[in-house]
């Protein structure tokens, strides 16, 4: 159930919203300040926030800069194209003028949710039970998690995305040289090792197979 953030001073349209979006399944969260607002982001993640401008302590203006990785529709009485323009380059997922039409805004925050959705879905590259989080540089599988370093995330998500592929090793270095130009043939070597002990911990079996002077091939045939 996704969770929405209403962040309005006008506590009338506030409630409005709350019971709208509460008949159509979703978790709301309420905030009457743009202060109060960051006070509940510190420690809560909602999924989309509704964000009024006009509002007291913090201005919506201030607050969406601090506002990061969650989609935002700015609904605001401001109705002047230079503004709109402006929040949307500056961060606004979109942007609805007061007076609004329920309708027109559930619409509005379900392309958002989906556009999420789909954002959250690209950032993990899957082969077999093995899911990379390119977000989090994070291998799971079988409900247990690795912590990769960034030369092993890049290693990884070249071979993933390469899947049974012989990938050179010459190849590897080049690729992942923007990320990690330190890495020598020598430490990828060991680079290797150690990602082979995290997919052994998480996976119980081996998956990158050395092809002798070439390279190395992820591949659950092995």
């Amino acid at each position: 159930m996704p969770n929405i953030l209403i962040i309005d001073d006008d506590a009338h349209i506030n409630d409005i919203v709350s019971k709208a979006l509460k008949a159509e399944g979703y978790a709301v969260s309420q905030a009457y300040s743009g202060t109060e607002a960051l006070m509940l982001l510190s420690h809560s993640k909602p999924d989309l926030i509704l964000l009024d401008l006009m509002l007291p302590g913090l201005s919506g203006e201030e607050l969406l800069p601090q506002i990061k990785d969650i989609p935002v529709i700015v609904v605001s009485a401001k109705a002047d194209v230079n503004n709109k323009v402006e929040l949307l380059i500056g961060g606004a997922a979109d942007y609805i003028t007061k007076p609004f039409d329920m309708q027109e805004l559930l619409a509005r925050i379900t392309v958002q949710l989906r556009k999420n959705e789909r954002s959250a879905d690209n950032a993990l590259i899957r082969y077999h039970d093995i899911t990379l989080d390119t977000d989090k540089h994070m291998i799971s599988a079988c409900d247990k998690e690795q912590k990769l370093t960034r030369t092993e995330f890049a290693i990884m998500k070249l071979l993933m995305t390469n899947h049974e592929q012989v990938v050179a090793k010459l190849t590897i270095l080049d690729r992942i040289s923007m990320d990690t130009p330190d890495c020598t043939e020598d430490s990828l070597k060991i680079h290797i090792y150690n990602l082979r002990k995290k997919l052994k911990a998480i996976t119980g079996r081996d998956y990158i197979s050395s092809v002798w002077g070439i390279g190395f091939m992820l591949t659950a045939k092995s």
